[in-house]
């Protein structure tokens, strides 16, 4: 009899449960809200067993968290197209698209509600901000050794990102390319 190794298949039967997990939290978050659903109704939607999210994140809050945190932190690489006014409308143009997509309110109101939900929360809205800065940083760095003058990291958050965010979180206007344009000039 030959001893075979058994090998891990990325895409396999444990990236599908992942997906479908996540999905079903998004899903869930979008219809009921923040704190209305429990693990049993994540492993329903999902079409597992509720041992299987258990086993994988501990708790529901750990699962949250990790939804948010992946959803928000999938990240296409850093646009390099030249110039920091062409790397920041083509970064805000992606930003846009992901939060007004399908998920991206629900993704948006997660990460909200995790704030507020103790250590952990914090956690995740501190990695969250951690990676947004370091791909701004890296963007920022680009320009300056092209001979740019950027701004900070910390100001393309408070004049580009933060106003995406809010008109997304409160249903305010629409992110227009015009509009993602003159935040953009507006900074610079």
């Amino acid at each position: 009899m030959e001893d075979r190794q058994r090998t891990r298949r990325p895409g396999g039967r444990s990236a599908r449960v992942n997906a479908a997990v996540h999905q079903a939290v998004t899903d869930l978050v979008g219809e009921r809200g923040y704190g209305s659903f429990t693990v049993g109704d994540v492993a329903d939607r999902a079409g597992v067993a509720d041992s299987s999210i258990y086993r994988r994140w501990g708790n529901l809050e750990t699962l949250l968290t990790d939804v948010a945190l992946t959803r928000l932190n999938a990240r296409s690489p850093m646009p390099d197209t030249g110039s920091l006014a062409g790397d920041l409308r083509t970064y805000a143009a992606a930003v846009a698209r992901e939060i007004t997509g399908p998920d991206g309110l629900a993704v948006l109101r997660l990460t909200m509600a995790l704030t507020s939900s103790g250590q952990q929360g914090l956690q995740a809205r501190d990695d969250f901000l951690g990676e947004r800065r370091r791909q701004l940083q890296s963007m920022l760095d680009r320009a300056q050794e092209r001979g740019e003058n950027p701004p900070d990291a910390l100001a393309v958050l408070d004049h580009i990102m933060a106003p995406m965010y809010i008109r997304v979180l409160f249903g305010a206007d629409p992110l227009t390319p015009d509009y993602i344009n003159s935040l953009v000039d507006r900074l610079l």
